[in-house]
């Protein structure tokens, strides 16, 4: 059975992979592993852009170019779940994204864990491509936006840097 602890390991080494992959490859990790997250793959844009903000804050990234990046990279990355759905037919998302396909995808980009997983259905209900594309992009320009403002915020914070003080 795995522990407590294992799973903290597991998780701090995904971050400190996530977070070498951004300092090195600059904003095509941003763009990468952000398309990743949006094609079902749990990396968690939570500590993407927050983290490609901190960089933002210490001079070494653009507070656009993050967001552009990271919103083109959720398009990527959902237009990918969007056509694997789009091959599957059930009549229940049809009917909703009939009814809700537009509102649903701009709001779901904007919810964690809903806007990861959003694309598939909306391929599934044959939801117009451009629609579908300019909603998913409007969404997560605004999620990106957040994620990195929330980071250069951090950076800005005297009390918060990269690594918390040693304890005594």
């Amino acid at each position: 059975m795995i522990q407590f602890e294992d799973m903290e390991a597991i998780l701090e080494w995904g971050v400190s992979l996530i977070i070498s992959a951004i300092s090195t490859a600059g904003y095509a990790s941003v763009f990468f592993l952000m398309a990743l997250e949006s094609a079902n793959i749990p990396i968690p844009s939570e500590i993407i852009m927050p983290f490609a903000g901190y960089l933002v804050f210490q001079g070494e990234f653009g507070f656009w170019w993050v967001v552009f990046w990271g919103a083109l990279g959720n398009l990527a990355g959902s237009l990918f779940s969007y056509y694997i759905g789009h091959r599957v037919h059930l009549e229940l998302a049809e009917k909703f994204f009939d009814r809700f396909g537009s509102l649903a995808v701009f709001v779901g980009r904007l919810l964690p864990v809903v806007r990861t997983f959003i694309s598939f259905p909306a391929g599934i209900a044959k939801m117009n491509v451009w629609k579908f594309s300019l909603y998913t992009f409007a969404g997560s320009f605004l999620w990106s936006w957040a994620l990195t403002y929330i980071g250069v915020a951090a950076g800005e914070n005297s009390r918060i840097r990269c690594c918390p003080a040693p304890r005594s």
